[in-house]
């Protein structure tokens, strides 16, 4: 690394405002619950660290779960 380059940032990496708007998805999903703010960070952030299609699987397993709490059945 040349002495011009910032170190990785492991705490905020860049994905997390890799997003073409420039926001923070936890700027969002900390007004949220939990699987809710989940849904979205994961659709927000899709495919930027990993595979795409990895990441809205997570997404849906939480809004299926955050269906399953307001339906009673979770």
């Amino acid at each position: 690394m040349s002495s011009t380059e910032v170190p990785p940032d492991p705490i905020n990496p860049t994905h997390y405002t890799g997003h073409p708007s420039g926001v923070d998805a936890i700027d969002i999903t900390e007004h949220m619950n939990f699987c809710l703010g989940n849904v979205l960070k994961y659709v927000w952030r899709a495919g930027q660290k990993g595979e795409t299609l990895e990441d809205l699987r997570k997404a849906r397993w939480y809004l299926d779960r955050e269906i399953a709490r307001l339906r009673g059945t979770g």
